[in-house]
């Protein structure tokens, strides 16, 4: 005789047990809120643009606009946040463009020479 049949246990279920999560409906204030965050990334965009002196900054001030945006929505105010990275940002763009025509003019005076 096997060793094995006679040990044998049979499993026993309880009744399953199903629940309901509640659903959160943050779609349409999330919708309001970034039309509103467009509304606020493209007005201070446009304000800095005018302001901007030089042609040359506008690549870069887009550039600083959409990165101080993707840092700012995913922040748990980024109406909030997103002014003071944009200027930070847009500030750092404006100092890099003035290095690079610094350092163009002198590679120009070097060539030249």
């Amino acid at each position: 005789m096997n060793e094995n049949n006679k040990n044998k246990v049979t499993a026993q279920f309880a009744p399953e047990t199903r629940f309901t999560l509640p659903t959160a409906t943050t779609a349409p204030f999330r919708a309001n809120l970034e039309s509103e965050f467009e509304r606020l990334k493209n007005r201070l965009l446009a304000e800095t643009l005018d302001e901007a002196e030089q042609p040359e900054l506008n690549a870069p001030l887009r550039r600083a606009a959409n990165d101080a945006a993707a840092l700012a929505w995913v922040t748990f105010y980024p109406l909030l946040v997103f002014p003071a990275l944009f200027d930070e940002k847009s500030r750092a763009a404006v100092r890099q463009t003035a290095r690079q025509a610094r350092i163009y003019a002198n590679s120009a005076e070097i060539i030249a020479a």
